[in-house]
């Protein structure tokens, strides 16, 4: 795993659906079936990699009241509709780091880039952000997460 570091992120159009519950539970297939089709009804170019944006630290909230809006980018002029919504995502300084292995190690990856942002003098401005890119496979029984994790950050 590559080691943490600083990128600016453009800003996007956003479309996502709000989900309530577990972390470890979101219906991804059926999110993601939702998301592009609503893209295609829209007639708007969707973005290849989904991303989730968790509302909520899982150290602090019960997983049945844990947040996260499941999303895509997209280009174009687009309206909410049938559960899914839009909001402009806006440009921004983020810490970032890769992770690559099972969701159980995610909590690894969280500590590792959240020293870093703190040794660095920065200090996180907003909820985490984890972009996927590519979707996960099994080796040896174990699902492997392909994301890259986000904070938006800004100076202490």
């Amino acid at each position: 795993m590559a080691g943490p570091k600083l990128e600016e992120r453009k800003g996007s159009s956003l479309a996502y659906i709000e989900h309530e519950g577990p972390y470890d539970k979101v219906p991804w297939s059926e999110y993601m079936e939702r998301l592009y089709g609503w893209a295609k009804k829209q007639k708007v170019m969707p973005g290849f990699h989904p991303m989730a944006i968790y509302q909520n630290s899982p150290d602090d909230t019960p997983p049945e009241r844990r947040r996260s809006d499941i999303a895509i980018t997209f280009k174009g002029k687009a309206k909410a509709s049938s559960g899914v919504k839009t909001r402009d995502l806006p440009a921004m300084k983020v810490a970032t780091v890769s992770h690559k292995g099972p969701g159980t190690e995610f909590k690894n990856t969280y500590a590792k880039l959240m020293a870093w942002v703190d040794q660095k003098g920065y200090k996180i401005s907003g909820p985490p952000i984890e972009v996927y890119g590519k979707k996960p496979e099994v080796i040896g029984g174990v699902t492997i997460i392909y994301a890259k994790v986000m904070f938006p950050v800004s100076k202490k």
